[in-house]
């Protein structure tokens, strides 16, 4: 399920709203100490199932392998912003509080601060499962307090798919890898003055997006500048934020290129908070779109069953790692979330939620939770299984960029600086603010949104 977030700025506007449905879908009460509540994003498009499916088989072999118990799953259908909102409300009160919660790793940190989840460490000294996680998607759930929060449901990386049919009509390599960001955009512009009719670039953008802008988008970028050796967007030693730096800029000149020089979809579709289902729903299966920078989860849409069935997309399209800025080492970016499964501090019953996640994630549902949702493996063994890396075009390619991939900085003020650089990337693709403009006013955002911040030269 390719749900990737926006930001807890967002959760406030949306609370008294999100109230009735919330009191709809969930309540923590009633439900007996032999049940399981499992809360968890369903997708907006009812066509796609595989998060449903995947759930309604581990409850049936959970039920099997504790008899007596029961699992109640408790689907929220929203947009990521709504997801969050209705989320927060759930888990500040044992009357709402599931069991068992999915939750970004963007936003785990928040939650981990406002007290909303539980640490996990005593279960997790017992379950030898743990072991065979990486230590890297281990990193994503644990808190400031060294203390893990979360069980990791999978990873993801990303990259450019490109369409091999609009690249032949282009004239350009079916075999494309782009060694610099000029490379990405001379291929833009090839596309865009030979094949018309067709988007050639997309990079997505501004607040409807959300997070799929910050970190599809502009993270992105900004982690292929300057030398790699440190993070461009938050300095670990000083443990401040970056405000001010060159690359910031020169990730913002990017994103102005691709909507100044109409490389890019139209303005009004780009800021169409829908406009990612139109991607790959509509304009890669059709052959609209020359090349998409984003994740390795796509292809989960593409499926038998899906509603968006496109049995070709492997002979369609091809993959390509982004490029570092200048081509400078290591030469391919990559950026890595996921989600985790965790246990809220209010839930009713934290053992049988725990229980649940041990079930969940055997080796066996655990490789069958990656490969139907195009996801990528966190437990060594899944990784390092042949069956794994054959069972779908494209696994093995998103999976070697692991090791040159990046996580963001999730810390409790993440989410308001990932909507700050929203709004700084909204500037300059409507063109009501020029790059300087957006940098300065990122910059001045960051002091209020957070306690400290570095500003770069």
């Amino acid at each position: 399920m390719p749900v990737r977030p926006t930001a807890v700025s967002i959760l406030a506007l949306a609370l008294v709203t999100s109230a009735a449905s919330l009191t709809a879908c969930s309540s923590g009460s009633g439900s007996g100490p032999d049940t399981v509540k499992v809360s968890f994003k369903e997708s907006m498009d009812n066509t796609v199932k595989v998060t449903d499916n995947y759930l309604a088989d581990i409850k049936k072999q959970f039920e099997k392998e504790y008899p007596g118990k029961k699992v109640e799953l408790v689907p929220i259908k929203a947009s990521d912003a709504d997801y969050y909102t209705k989320l927060e409300q759930m888990l500040r009160s044992p009357r709402t509080a599931p069991d068992l919660v999915y939750e970004d790793t963007f936003l785990i940190n928040s939650d981990i601060t406002s007290g909303y989840l539980k640490p996990l460490d005593s279960y997790l000294a017992k379950w030898q499962d743990w072991g065979q996680f990486v230590d890297t998607a281990k990193s994503a759930a644990r808190g400031e307090d060294g203390k893990t929060y979360g069980v990791p449901d999978g990873t993801d990386t990303r990259g450019l798919w490109f369409d091999k049919r609009v690249f032949e009509k282009a004239g350009l390599p079916a075999d494309w890898q782009p060694k610099s960001w000029d490379d990405v955009l001379a291929a833009a512009r090839t596309i865009r003055r030979k094949v018309p009719g067709v988007t050639p670039l997309n990079v997505y953008t501004g607040k409807p997006a959300g997070e799929t802008a910050t970190m599809q988008g502009f993270e992105m970028l900004l982690y292929g500048t300057g030398d790699g050796t440190s993070d461009p967007l938050y300095d670990k030693s000083s443990k401040k934020w970056i405000a001010g730096s060159q690359g910031f800029k020169d990730a913002l000149s990017f994103v102005e290129t691709v909507y100044k020089d109409k490389l890019g979809p139209d303005v009004s579709d780009a800021l169409d908070p829908n406009y990612r289902n139109t991607v790959w729903g509509e304009l890669m299966p059709q052959g609209k779109l020359g090349i998409n920078l984003d994740g390795s989860w796509l292809p989960q849409s593409w499926g038998k069953n899906s509603g968006h069935e496109w049995p070709d997309w492997s002979k369609d399209l091809g993959l390509a790692y982004m490029p570092t800025q200048h081509g400078q080492a290591p030469g391919k970016v990559s950026m890595s979330g996921g989600w985790t499964w965790s246990v809220p501090a209010k839930a009713g019953n934290p053992d049988l939620a725990f229980d649940f996640i041990k079930t969940m994630q055997t080796k066996a549902n655990a490789e069958k939770r990656y490969i139907a949702n195009s996801g990528i493996a966190v437990r060594k063994d899944v990784a390092g299984d042949p069956s794994y890396a054959s069972a779908q075009p494209g696994i093995k390619f998103f999976t070697d960029l692991v090791a040159s991939t990046h996580y963001r900085p999730a810390y409790p003020a993440y989410p308001k600086v990932s909507t700050a650089i929203q709004e700084a990337m909204e500037g300059v693709t409507t063109g009501d603010a020029s790059v300087e403009k957006a940098a300065s006013t990122y910059a001045s955002t960051l002091k209020d949104v957070t306690d400290d911040q570095v500003v770069t030269q």
